[in-house]
């Protein structure tokens, strides 16, 4: 047997006594794996320093690539309080969603169960293993992980001692696990495990989830890729739109919900775009403009078809000035990526024109798409974000990680 098919088979296996742990023992075992992951420091960042020693050693990665895999202390004590925070969450397994009474007498009920196994695969964030195993677990789920081989022997150590503490609160083997093989047909042989896998969630940038979505024949949750809009209404109050826009784009460029294109309408395109332009390239961000905002923003570089679907994931944006409101959500919904999109107006069918027209997991009015996440939305942590439409959508939180059991009361009742 294979190391991932046996891997999944111990999961799974796992997966049927996790579903009826209770609230109690899951929270302790998560306490334990905190306090386990701050008494182990000194090994992770001993494991963490082979991975960037020998990601020095290969050409073409940036500093942003290097401080995503970089752990630290902070950044592991981090990772445990996040462990404690997922610990005080309602827990949803046992949840009775609806329970309704038919005319043969028979009383029906819907409550939330796991799903089962899932199968996380992400990229060099050694931070995700930690909380994909604590979010898995608490909602009575295996979790099978699979990192980036950048990251492998941090993720070695830290599934290591996640799993040690787990087993040691008495929750079942198997129910952490890591597959250390980092072929890529080893993701494959991953993505094809139907007998095993319940779901399967890729955790990373386009051509990780595009991979995914292509080989697998699990059931994949899409995350992650944010090619998002903000678009200035024509009414508009143009103080709150610059806010917005210049929040959206620089508070945090590199992550799935940063604004990636400005469209502005043509009316205030004039007064708006060279304030926010000069703003914008103080912060460091290069403009990317169509024709019209090149006669606004003379500096600004032509902006190529190319342009509109890019996630840039970094201090670059596109701006496009658009006729009418139409024309903005005609672009958004052909070129955005279904995460997240907003529109900053004074005008109310406009924003209402704007919430129902626009096809996306989270729509605004008047504020910054940075606020597309779980502990904002107020569901604590999250396992990403999702841009499909089943089985979640938008920040998956605990309850995303589950599923329906129906229940049947009767008293002898046959048909």
């Amino acid at each position: 047997m294979s190391e991932i098919k046996n891997n999944a088979a111990e999961a799974k296996e796992a997966a049927v006594r996790m579903a009826y742990i209770s609230t109690r023992d899951k929270d302790a075992a998560l306490l334990k794996m905190a306090e386990y992951l701050e008494a182990h420091q000194e090994e992770i960042l001993a494991s963490n320093k082979i991975d960037l020693d020998n990601l020095a050693k290969k050409p073409g990665y940036t500093k942003a690539f290097h401080d995503r895999l970089e752990l630290n202390s902070e950044r592991i004590i981090g990772m445990a309080d996040g462990l404690r925070e997922i610990r005080f969450l309602s827990d949803p397994i046992g949840e009775v969603i609806s329970m309704w009474k038919r005319p043969n007498g028979l009383d029906i009920g819907q409550v939330r169960v796991p799903l089962g196994v899932l199968g996380i695969i992400y990229e060099a964030r050694p931070n995700v293993t930690a909380d994909a195993a604590g979010l898995a677990l608490k909602a009575g789920n295996a979790v099978i992980l699979r990192g980036s081989s950048e990251a492998i022997e941090s993720n070695k150590k830290l599934v290591e001692i996640l799993s040690k503490a787990c087993q040691e609160a008495g929750l079942p083997g198997g129910c952490i696990s890591l597959i250390e093989d980092t072929d890529r047909e080893a993701a494959k042989e991953l993505m094809r495990m139907n007998d095993y896998l319940d779901v399967l969630i890729p955790r990373g940038g386009e051509s990780l989830i595009r991979s995914v979505i292509e080989n697998a024949t699990v059931p994949v949750i899409e995350t992650g890729v944010g090619n998002c809009h903000t678009y200035v209404d024509g009414e508009t109050d143009m103080e709150m739109a610059a806010k917005i826009a210049f929040n959206a784009k620089t508070n945090r460029p590199g992550v799935c919900n940063a604004m990636e294109t400005l469209l502005v309408h043509k009316d205030v395109a004039k007064d708006y775009l060279p304030e926010i332009a000069k703003a914008l390239e103080e912060a460091g961000v290069e403009i990317r403009g169509c024709e019209v905002t090149r006669e606004v923003i003379p500096q600004a570089l032509p902006a190529s078809e190319e342009d509109w679907k890019t996630e840039y994931l970094d201090l670059i944006l596109s701006i496009k000035v658009v006729g009418s409101i139409d024309e903005a959500i005609d672009h958004i919904n052909k070129y955005g990526s279904k995460h997240s999109e907003a529109i900053v107006t004074t005008n109310y069918s406009n924003s209402r024109k704007f919430m129902t027209q626009v096809d996306a997991a989270a729509v605004y009015v008047n504020a910054s798409t940075r606020f597309t996440d779980g502990n904002e939305f107020g569901l604590g942590a999250e396992m990403g974000i999702s841009t499909q439409k089943l089985h979640a959508r938008g920040p998956m939180g605990l309850k995303a990680l589950t599923t329906i059991k129906y229940i049947v009361f009767g008293e002898g009742q046959i048909k």
